[in-house]
């Protein structure tokens, strides 16, 4: 089974998206995985991403998908990205994350706002070429939380972004295969 962590550099330095919350983040999280495809090859899995209407998140779908399987090919009508669509967290909802911004095969940054309309998390997505045709896949969530949730969600968190980055390495890389 491949590893899902991070360097010290990955960890450490800045990323696509570390800049757009106001308030310093009372968590950030990186993950990271090497997948054997160029990134031209992972970008279609990482756009088409979110519950219900999109691909699924490619994580405990029993969980974040209402055991609707995610997808185990590329849709191309899921490919048109455009900056403020929103990712729908689960299924049958019109909220969730939003996309801020995005470089085709490089990154997407997805947000997800308060009530109030402040910026509460962000979760960037950044594909890193690597030699003989690989990408690093570097995932960054960052946000604020209270006391309990900084001990309680990175633990959840890794655990459900694990199975994500793994589900992603898997379809990108049999999809290549077949």
């Amino acid at each position: 089974m491949m590893p899902v962590c991070a360097t010290v550099d990955e960890q450490t330095r800045p990323l696509p998206g570390d800049n757009l919350l106001t308030e310093p983040p009372t968590l950030s999280m990186t993950h990271a995985i090497t997948i054997k495809r160029p990134p031209h090859d992972v970008w279609p899995w990482i756009a088409q991403m979110g519950a219900g209407s999109r691909a699924g998140w490619y994580s405990y779908d029993f969980l974040d998908n209402r055991h609707h399987h995610s997808a185990n090919r590329v849709l191309p009508e899921l490919q048109h990205l455009k900056v403020g669509m929103v990712f729908p967290a689960l299924p049958g909802k019109t909220d969730g994350f939003t996309l801020v911004a995005f470089e085709p095969d490089h990154f997407l940054i997805l947000d997800f706002k308060a009530p109030d309309g402040t910026r509460q998390v962000t979760w960037a997505f950044v594909l890193e070429p690597v030699d003989h045709g690989s990408t690093r896949l570097i995932v960054r969530s960052r946000g604020t939380s209270g006391a309990i949730g900084n001990r309680v969600l990175p633990v959840v968190h890794f655990i459900m972004e694990r199975k994500q980055l793994l589900g992603i390495a898997q379809r990108a890389e049999s999809q290549a295969a077949a």
